[in-house]
């Protein structure tokens, strides 16, 4: 393969994998299918392309590809006499989707994921992967599960969408606040993975993530945790400059300049942050962005807030007691000058959860360091091992004398 073609094929699937699949899972009320028709479609343009060049218009050209397939395959199944697949067939092929439609689609797509029909577990991986075109073994590094584990999740999933000849209809304006946690989580988990850098499986998602973000509170801006997951988002992305030096080495918290971090993103974080407080709709994404605000504080006051850090992260275990807040609770307690309680914390999770977790053993070396304590080396090594990003592990590695 040339390399143009390949770096073609590369671009567009990143870039328009989730609205091609979000158009044809639509059109043809047949998520798997529309998959599996884009699939091949990309397999026919890797063949392709290297012979006959990169066409002027390579998402038309996939779209075309897979409407073709799933045409092909609905005459050989007898689907075409079914009106609710004719009613979505001309006799030409449609064209790419228009950039405008483009964020309608795949929200409605991502709400269709959370149907009360699927298990709650599930919506947000399935967001995922038919939205975003992640893979199963990197959407199983964002929830903590096994590859194996989440890719039976998925095909479970698919396999109950036939069953059920669940329709991809856009649900009705009530029944959205029911359905909008899972599309958050989903969001979230696009962004934190995006974090891990351009070269990893999920490519940098975080301006995605933001965007989709950005849309939903435009869709429903009295959820008050819609807005407190902007202004999470909003947070980080203030400070994504800071986060490496201009040698590419990792930069903590702690280290970074606040003056490199962005006012105005700040403010808008700052802004979304209070809209949210306004509705008094109390949730985890709320207290998870103002304890990035107390952060913030810093670029004006020079200070970190920690024992007010603190406790928001102890009223977010008592709401939401996931590893993460749980890790975090115990670094603001060591931060705030309580490193026994930090260990007591540290010491009480689960052996099993925390053994294949990265930021726990971060974490824990980081406490063990504060108290002086024995057992940091290994900690420290329990934390590199487990650490896919090459610069953060760089970093780690240097934090051992």
């Amino acid at each position: 393969m040339t390399p143009s073609a390949a770096a073609a094929a590369e671009r567009v699937a990143r870039e328009s994998y989730g609205r091609l699949v979000a158009r044809l899972a639509w059109q043809w009320r047949d998520l798997a299918a529309a998959e599996d028709a884009l699939s091949e479609a990309f397999a026919a343009a890797l063949r392709q392309w290297p012979e006959q060049g990169v066409p002027d218009a390579p998402e038309a050209w996939l779209a075309a590809a897979a409407q073709r397939r799933l045409l092909h395959h609905a005459r050989h199944t007898r689907l075409t006499q079914d009106p609710r697949v004719t009613a979505v067939l001309g006799d030409d092929e449609p064209a790419a989707p228009e950039p405008a439609d483009v964020p309608d689609a795949r929200l409605r797509l991502m709400f269709v994921c959370a149907h009360p029909a699927l298990a709650a577990h599930v919506h947000a991986p399935l967001m995922l992967q038919a939205v975003l075109g992640l893979d199963a073994q990197t959407i199983a590094s964002a929830f903590l599960v096994s590859p194996s584990a989440m890719a039976q999740r998925l095909v479970r999933a698919k396999a109950r969408i036939r069953e059920t000849g669940l329709r991809f209809e856009t649900p009705e304006a009530r029944e959205l606040p029911g359905r909008l946690a899972a599309v958050l989580e989903a969001i979230y988990a696009a962004y934190t993975l995006g974090r891990q850098g351009p070269d990893t499986p999920a490519g940098d998602l975080r301006e995605e993530a933001l965007f989709l973000a950005r849309l939903v509170v435009q869709l429903l801006p009295a959820q008050a945790e819609a807005q407190g997951l902007l202004a999470l988002l909003l947070h980080a992305e203030a400070r994504r400059a800071a986060q490496f030096d201009s040698d590419g080495r990792f930069v903590p918290l702690a280290a970074q300049d606040p003056a490199t971090w962005n006012a105005e993103l700040i403010g808008q974080a700052e802004a979304a942050l209070w809209a949210a407080a306004r509705l008094r709709q109390p949730g985890p994404f709320q207290i998870e962005a103002a304890i990035q605000s107390a952060h913030a504080q810093r670029r004006a006051t020079g200070q970190t807030p920690w024992r007010a850090i603190a406790q928001l992260y102890a009223v977010l275990v008592q709401q939401h007691p996931s590893l993460g807040a749980r890790t975090g609770h115990a670094v603001a307690l060591a931060e705030a000058g309580d490193a026994a309680a930090a260990m007591a914390v540290l010491d009480g999770l689960p052996s099993e959860d925390v053994a294949a977790y990265a930021p726990y053993w971060v974490a824990r070396a980081h406490v063990l360091r504060l108290a002086q304590a024995p057992g940091r080396a290994e900690a420290l090594q329990r934390a590199i091992g487990l650490t896919d990003d090459p610069r953060l592990r760089d970093f780690l590695a240097s934090q051992g004398g």
